[in-house]
């Protein structure tokens, strides 16, 4: 589906109008009594993400109109709004609609609506060869007739695709989506300017990333490190802030092997690699003025005869040693040889993982909130800040000594689990002992966001895309020039 702007209304088969709480009086129809009576006997008062469906008669061409709810008409509401009226339309039979904006909205509320429409409209129907008519998608341009949307719309539309890619690698299957596949479906980001490098496993192994290769050993599918490098300061920020993203392709947990029961849905493990790549992709699309780096530490996790056994001991690249008691707590194997990597290459100031680490978690906060841990309560507060603005809310956890010494290892520097608590917390207590002195680090833990069950607001059943507009929005705020 596209999303077109235009200062006028085009001839559209179908046409929506964005109703502000208590606006309803001021449709511009000549049919607008008919429909504000409809609407009024279905309860509709323009709550955000509302809507209600009618037809009417205007120069001889029956036309489809829907009234869809903008609330408050907050850049939020305006979203909601978008993604309402592309779910009630994507395979209603309509295939063009032109939104009218009733009410004082600016140029940003009304890019906002496009956005949440494109947002909402986004599905995968790659592998499906049959598909009953009724859900066939027939919405294929969304207009939004402003006069002043245009500027807005540039930044959101490089955001929307930046989504829309995360939520393609994350919803590829692992036959299809592995490291190897993982960096070619990314090559194509050289082409906004990114510049891409890649470390195979012979690189890795010189450079003694026997974290990360360990949990690889046991598949196929030879490891990968991805780094994707945007610019758009010129050279004058010398250090990037850097965004490193956990991209294990499947999980089965190794020999630590997880039950059959939903297993298939560990295809979506690489979640923070995903997020990372969708962010570039968004940051380069915009052309954002900042320094940013981000990296991918890709892997499948199978057991098979060389897999790697519990009570096995690795040596990661910082040269810390470390006793594999669970190979299914494998994330925080590969993230600590890409941390390291990472610092000992762009020497950043700020680093950023991004993980879906730990099924605790969940646990802890369902799918409302991303788990935030950090080492700088500056960093902490910027990051719940975007959150918060973007919707891709983060919630803080404590680190601490007493934590720290749940991993301590008897024969080893440390250990690859703690005990039955604290699971989230002893896992980020893992990756602090890798960030350099000095190093701004946050680790989100989003092993709840990155899929959903149900439909959102802006997303369908399945990938959402978690994470690009928190980075989008951080990197905004702070570290662009």
């Amino acid at each position: 589906m596209d999303i077109a702007i235009s200062p006028t209304r085009p001839d559209t088969d179908s046409l929506a109008f964005a109703v502000a709480k208590g606006a309803l009086a001021s449709l511009p129809l000549a049919a607008s009594a008919t429909l504000v009576a409809g609407a009024a006997a279905a309860r509709f008062t323009g709550e955000t993400g509302t809507s209600f469906e009618s037809f009417v008669e205007e120069d001889g061409k029956l036309l489809r109109v829907v009234l869809v709810g903008t609330g408050s008409g907050s850049d939020a509401d305006m979203e909601r709004a978008g993604g309402a009226l592309a779910a009630k339309l994507l395979s209603s039979g309509a295939t063009h609609v032109a939104v009218e904006c009733i009410g004082d909205v600016t140029g940003e509320g009304a890019a906002r609506l496009g956005f949440g429409a494109l947002l909402r409209s986004w599905r995968i129907d790659t592998y499906r060869t049959k598909m009953p008519e009724k859900a066939k998608p027939t919405l294929e341009t969304v207009t939004i007739v402003s006069t002043d949307a245009g500027a807005a719309w540039d930044r959101w539309a490089a955001v929307a695709a930046g989504v829309a890619f995360t939520r393609e690698l994350v919803s590829e299957p692992a036959n299809i989506l592995y490291p190897e596949s993982f960096v070619e479906r990314c090559r194509h980001l050289a082409d906004l300017g990114i510049k891409i490098s890649v470390l195979d496993r012979a690189a890795m192994e010189e450079l003694g990333m026997g974290s990360l290769l360990g949990v690889a050993q046991g598949s196929v599918r030879e490891a990968r490190l991805l780094a994707m490098e945007w610019d758009g300061t010129g050279g004058t920020a010398a250090k990037p802030v850097v965004f490193v993203g956990k991209g294990v392709t499947f999980d089965t947990g190794g020999i630590s092997i997880k039950p059959a029961a939903g297993m298939e849905d560990m295809k979506w493990d690489m979640g923070g690699a995903g997020a990372v790549a969708g962010a570039m992709k968004a940051l380069a699309g915009r052309k954002a003025k900042a320094h940013v780096v981000g990296i991918c530490g890709l892997v499948e996790n199978m057991p098979d005869g060389n897999a790697q056994r519990p009570g096995d001991i690795v040596t990661s690249m910082s040269g810390q040693t470390i006793e594999v008691l669970n190979t299914d707590a494998e994330g925080r194997l590969v993230l600590c040889d890409a941390l390291t990597w990472a610092q000992k290459i762009y020497a950043p100031e700020v680093v950023i993982d991004l993980a879906t680490l730990t099924g605790a978690i969940l646990v802890s906060l369902g799918d409302q909130y991303a788990g935030l841990f950090s080492n700088d309560d500056g960093l902490s507060d910027d990051l719940i800040a975007a959150g918060k603005v973007s919707g891709d809310e983060l919630w803080r956890f404590p680190l601490s000594d007493a934590y720290n010494k749940l991993i301590d290892s008897p024969i080893a520097d440390m250990k690859n689990i703690g005990g039955r608590y604290a699971g989230s917390i002893t896992a980020a207590q893992f990756l602090k002992r890798f960030i350099d002195d000095g190093v701004k680090w946050a680790h989100l833990d989003i092993a709840g966001m990155v899929w959903s069950d149900k439909p959102g607001a802006t997303w369908d059943k399945g990938a959402t895309g978690y994470g690009v507009r928190l980075i989008d929005q951080l990197v905004a705020d702070k570290f662009e020039q």
